[in-house]
């Protein structure tokens, strides 16, 4: 049986160690590998083919193998990946497409199901516990609720904002939800899979967003903003607009927004934001 420690972003990132061992053998070390998705890029395979590509961190991102996954059109073609997520007491990596949710095993690399929905799939997140999955359908008016080890439907929260990206907070008592149609982020009870609160509204749409691990505070990136704005998670107001100095918004070969990606250091000391007419990762002081 393998140990596995998990934090997902746009990859998932794990430790690995076996504890199968003797009782007076010394442990196996510990090692991290990060899992990548693909394709990632639309249904695009010249960037890094299909399936789960897993890399050794601590080996200056060797290559280590690559776990096959479906996530096929009727045609035998590979759907372009949308999200991905993990558990380390579960052992389970979970990748959606626009269509599909893909289990696999992580100690064996097995597919364990592979599930559709009617109203496909978007980037999803899990409960720390990894015993449910807040799964958004492709950019309609609902997120399914799922039991993660069947990935059956146990109800669905219904904001009607263009279902797109998703956080699970760090407590297991509050997610995020941000449809890419809306300027309000949606907070859910978990506990009874409704609305919360409603967070906002933000200067425009909300596109990739990150929220603190104590869940006071979200960054949000936005259309029409080469930077982010900050919410209160608390009081559920807009609280700062951030703009990145000394560069200039142009076109952008993806998304349509100039930064479409956000995310804070383990340590929450910096926020890194993109930066896609540029090119560039901006780094921002969070303390």
């Amino acid at each position: 049986m393998k140990q596995l420690l998990i934090t997902t972003i746009a990859a998932a990132l794990f430790g690995v160690g076996n504890t199968t061992r003797a009782q007076d053998d010394a442990p196996e070390p510990l090692k991290r590998h990060l899992y990548v998705a693909e394709p990632g890029i639309r249904n695009y395979t010249q960037y890094g083919g299909h399936g789960v590509i897993v890399f050794d961190i601590d080996d200056n991102y060797r290559f280590v193998k690559r776990i096959p996954t479906g996530g096929l059109t009727d045609a035998g073609k590979p759907l372009n990946v949308k999200g991905i997520c993990g558990n380390a007491a579960t052992g389970r990596l979970y990748v959606s497409t626009i269509r599909h949710l893909i289990c696999i095993d992580l100690h064996t690399d097995k597919v364990l199901w592979e599930r559709t929905y009617p109203l496909g799939c978007d980037r999803m997140s899990m409960s720390p516990d990894g015993r449910i999955i807040y799964q958004p359908s492709f950019e309609k008016d609902v997120w399914y609720v799922l039991d993660a080890a069947s990935g059956d439907e146990i109800t669905r929260v219904t904001p009607k904002s263009g279902a797109h990206n998703t956080v699970y907070g760090n407590d297991g008592r509050e997610a995020y939800l941000a449809g890419l149609r809306s300027n309000i982020l949606t907070v859910t009870e978990t506990a009874t899979h409704t609305v919360k609160k409603r967070i906002g509204p933000f200067s425009n749409r909300i596109r990739p967003f990150t929220v603190n691990g104590a869940q006071t505070l979200c960054f949000v990136n936005i259309n029409g903003l080469l930077g982010f704005e900050v919410g209160d998670l608390v009081t559920g107001r807009k609280l700062h607009r951030v703009e990145v100095k000394g560069y200039k918004m142009g076109l952008v070969k993806r998304h349509g927004c100039p930064s479409h990606g956000i995310a804070m250091t383990p340590d929450e000391k910096e926020l890194w934001v993109t930066d896609g007419h540029n090119e560039s990762l901006h780094i921002f002081d969070a303390t």
